[in-house]
């Protein structure tokens, strides 16, 4: 058998169609990332209070030794599990914008988009820590801090999808806030109240007024007295 080494330490096999071995680094990383997700998986599962390190680091397949090596305690894991996947629902968020038709209404779809995500997993997996951080100061200033991070990520991705113009209304900028407050409400009382068609109504009238929020001059404060 021949082999080739090259700097970086990865081997080749010229002989089985150019097959290499995974450097130290692209092992780690796919251990973290297993043990990220395995992380969303048990607070779904079994909520904050129920999730182990030990549970995590059996649904993703990973010695115990190796969690540790990456992830010490529980609440470093599970902030990283949500941080990861914040990352993962932007670039997807962004790659589904990105194939949208020349033709499409940009703002209404964005809308759905944004409703497929907060009816999906990120939400319920987040809010798990949410509610835990309420009376946890330390998991309340990681998720703070995650949550800024998230939120300016957000807003620089709604600027990038809809720039502002020269000439905008005074609450141009709350666009993305407003937005995403109205899906956090919405996502919540998915839990109790089964009425799907109430929620959809709702939905439908945002994109019914979506084009307030890319409207340059609109002022919403009110009559002036």
């Amino acid at each position: 058998m021949f082999l080739r080494r090259y700097g970086t330490g990865v081997l080749l096999d010229a002989k089985a169609g150019g097959r290499r071995r995974r450097t130290q680094e692209e092992r780690s990383a796919e251990t973290r990332t297993r043990l990220l997700d395995a992380a969303i998986e048990c607070l779904l599962a079994l909520g904050y209070a129920g999730t182990t390190t030990t549970e995590i680091a059996a649904r993703a397949k990973v010695s115990r030794g190796a969690q540790l090596h990456h992830y010490p305690t529980k609440q470093e894991l599970v902030t990283a599990a949500v941080e990861h996947l914040f990352d993962r629902r932007v670039k997807e968020f962004r790659a589904a914008f990105a194939s949208l038709p020349p033709t499409a209404d940009r703002a209404t779809k964005a809308i759905d988009l944004l409703w497929e995500i907060f009816t999906g997993d990120t939400f319920y997996a987040v809010l798990e820590l949410v509610v835990a951080a309420r009376t946890n100061p330390d998991l309340r200033a990681q998720m703070t801090e995650i949550e800024r991070r998230f939120l300016e990520r957000v807003r620089e991705t709604f600027f990038d999808l809809f720039p502002a113009p020269a000439e905008r209304g005074p609450h141009f900028d709350l666009a993305p806030h407003f937005v995403m407050a109205l899906m956090e409400g919405l996502a919540l009382n998915r839990i109790l109240d089964p009425d799907h068609g109430k929620r959809k109504a709702i939905v439908d009238l945002l994109k019914a007024l979506s084009p307030l929020l890319e409207e340059r001059t609109v002022d919403f404060s009110g009559p002036k007295r």
